[in-house]
């Protein structure tokens, strides 16, 4: 009898249906950027870095991205309602990093920064970051000389240059260090202005030709890459050429940029994402600083200046816009 039983068990075990492994729930990254939501390059990018990785959105994978649209009271208020919806990930820049934490952001959080991550208390160090917080830095004082001989090279009398930063970004100080250095190897006087709101730009635009500067270098940060069509306007207006580090500043009309390819930066943010879903901790994954730069040169704006661009930098451009 026990014998029959066994084998009608053995029967039913055999005729039942397979229990099917159930697929693993879709990896949730909630994105938040004080950018308005059609301004989205440094999104796609990163998009575009997931997808070579793998993952495809509404399969394995949800961006949860919301918008601060340049208002830093929205952009709280979404952050606090990104960091109480737990996603796995907040992937994130600018303000939006502050944001987040002061939120209250256990979870990892990977972030593009154009300053120092150490100064403004985002990780220990860029080695290890020992805390929830990991990415890449943008800030690379190399690149802050290598502004000040370009500037050299498309203007070689150049003696004097007005310096615009905002002195509340994190590493601002070092930059003015580097530039300072730059510039005393050049044999190029600096004058220094100092930007925290809209209406000190305003100020120190006016200023600009008081200072008998022949030109402008402008520090890069979210706050004042905002406002590169504004400088654009008064430099064409004073004949004072500028460069900057982000390709979108002599996009909009300005002289020149040289600095990291940020399309490549957030693309690469991608890769700590991945990363960090297998099991990596955000606290042992190193910052990276820029590994590609671009040099963006305005030959339309270099006429309205009265500026001839020697043909050594022209073919050294990544882009030349006509």
């Amino acid at each position: 009898m026990k014998r029959r039983r066994f084998i009608l068990a053995l029967a039913a075990v055999a005729t039942s249906p397979p229990i099917l492994a159930q697929p693993a729930p879709p990896f949730r990254i909630g994105w938040i950027s004080n950018d308005r939501a059609g301004r989205t390059p440094f999104f796609n990018s990163f998009r575009g870095g997931m997808r070579d990785l793998g993952y495809a959105e509404g399969t394995n994978l949800i961006i949860d991205a919301r918008w601060g649209e340049g208002s830093l009271e929205r952009l709280q208020q979404l952050a606090r309602e990104l960091v109480q919806s737990r996603p796995d990930v907040i992937v994130t820049q600018g303000p939006a990093i502050l944001a987040a934490l002061a939120a209250g952001a256990t979870m990892p959080v990977v972030f593009g920064f154009s300053g120092d991550p150490v100064e403004a208390g985002f990780v220990d160090s860029l080695a290890r970051p020992g805390r929830n917080c990991t990415g890449v830095s943008f800030l690379s004082l190399e690149l802050v000389g290598k502004r000040m001989e370009l500037l050299k090279e498309a203007i070689p009398g150049l003696k004097r240059v007005a310096i615009i930063a905002n002195p509340g970004h994190a590493g601002q100080q070092s930059e003015l260090r580097a530039s300072q250095t730059a510039g005393g190897a050049l044999g190029i006087a600096l004058a220094y202005f100092q930007v925290r709101s809209e209406a000190e730009l305003d100020e120190a635009l006016a200023s600009v030709p008081k200072s008998r500067s022949e030109a402008l270098v402008v520090f890069p940060d979210a706050f004042i890459m905002g406002f590169s069509s504004r400088i654009a306007a008064v430099a064409a207006e004073t004949r004072i050429p500028a460069i900057s580090g982000w390709a979108q500043f002599a996009q909009a009309g300005n002289l020149m940029s040289y600095g990291p390819n940020l399309r490549d930066c957030f693309r690469r943010l991608a890769t700590f994402v991945d990363r960090i879903r297998k099991g990596a901790r955000p606290a042992d994954l190193p910052v990276e600083l820029p590994t590609t730069v671009e040099l963006v040169v305005n030959l339309k704006a270099a006429k309205a200046l009265g500026v001839t661009m020697p043909q050594s930098l022209l073919v050294r451009a990544d882009e030349v816009i006509q």
